[in-house]
């Protein structure tokens, strides 16, 4: 009962980062699995049909607060799912010893990129709004549904920041796009794990009990993104970025506290400055205690 308690709080917790932040739900919940002794394809495997529930009740309340892009869900999360569905019947042949720190290579730089531009200079406006082409959503997708399935985990923060740097739609919409498009992907790769593994080291009552404490935190973490400023959100997904490949990559705990505490001050600074930029637009609130001018 002790461990079920801990896996519903991780999946609470995960699906909360997730929805909010765009990322992190097969990570962390892959990772306990791992810790729990799980072979790598049940783990992934557990993840993805979890995900199930938990990406349809997301992705429906992004879709009501508004921040899903239809047209993306759909270019990103069709070659997502032939991705995913690829990269889950070909795990137990795979080894990614390589690929891991080459992905996390590859996504520090981009969570680099993506934490400084939003600290400094906030929301690109010069492209905002531009449509994002085909040839670009679905390579992307196809890659990032390979990576999740073969990882456990890797279509939020391959498709994220992917997006943001891109500079053409808000934060708030990359994140909702992406969480409603993983429905896809994570139908697609449980039908791969199901074909390849059969039910083999798929525990039903672990992954009832990620599903239940990721749909209570869904639709808390898609009307938590509506609300947070784009300039804090996207300094906030480029810290999860960093700090998290930064792990995988550099094993050492004196590095990762100083990590940690630039995160904490770059959203410091991102916070500063949309308060800055609020009062300079004249909506800062008006504190009603102080006389009016006359």
């Amino acid at each position: 009962m002790r461990t079920l308690i801990l896996l519903a709080l991780a999946g609470l917790g995960a699906q909360l980062v997730d929805g909010s932040l765009g990322m992190a739900y097969g990570v962390t919940s892959t990772t306990l699995l791992l810790a729990l002794g799980t072979n790598p394809a049940a783990a992934s495997a557990t993840v993805h049909l979890a995900e199930i529930g938990t990406t349809l009740m997301s992705g429906a309340a992004h879709w009501r607060f508004g921040n899903v892009d239809r047209k993306v869900v759909t270019r990103i999360g069709v070659p997502g799912a032939v991705g995913a569905f690829l990269g889950a019947t070909v795990l137990s042949r795979l080894s990614t010893g390589v690929a891991k720190p080459v992905m996390s290579l590859i996504l520090l730089g981009l969570g680099v990129y993506v934490m400084v531009r939003f600290t400094f200079r906030g929301l690109p406006k010069d492209r905002l709004g531009k449509p994002l082409r085909r040839r670009f959503l679905a390579p992307l997708g196809l890659l990032a549904g390979f990576l999740d399935a073969t990882g456990g985990g890797g279509w939020g923060p391959v498709g994220t920041p992917a997006l943001l740097a891109g500079g053409r739609m808000e934060p708030r919409k990359v994140i909702g796009s992406i969480d409603t498009s993983e429905f896809l992907v994570a139908v697609a790769a449980s039908l791969g794990f199901l074909l390849s593994l059969g039910s083999q080291g798929i525990d039903a009552v672990w992954v009832a009990a990620f599903l239940l404490g990721g749909l209570v935190a869904a639709p808390i973490a898609a009307w938590l993104v509506r609300l947070l400023p784009p300039r804090v959100l996207g300094s906030a997904v480029g810290g999860v970025i960093v700090v998290t490949n930064a792990r995988t990559l550099l094993p050492n705990d004196v590095l990762h506290v100083a990590l940690y505490g630039l995160w904490a001050a770059a959203l410091a600074d991102s916070v500063r400055a949309h308060l800055k930029e609020r009062k300079a637009a004249g909506t800062e609130p008006v504190d009603e205690r102080q006389p009016v001018a006359t």
